[in-house]
């Protein structure tokens, strides 16, 4: 879905295109089982807290 309607020039611009989205968008939104099914950013909120 992200590089679906996008054209890249070389291949490192779509390799870098994708690992910004998995890395710093999509995985700050998933669930992780490890975490207790929640995503970083609750799991971070609620251990800063305690």
């Amino acid at each position: 879905e992200l590089v679906m309607h996008r054209d890249y020039q070389t291949k490192t611009q779509a390799k870098a295109d994708i690992f910004e989205y998995t890395e710093v968008f999509y995985n700050r939104i998933r669930r992780h089982s490890s975490l207790g099914y929640m995503n970083p950013e609750q799991y971070e909120a609620i251990n800063m807290a305690a």
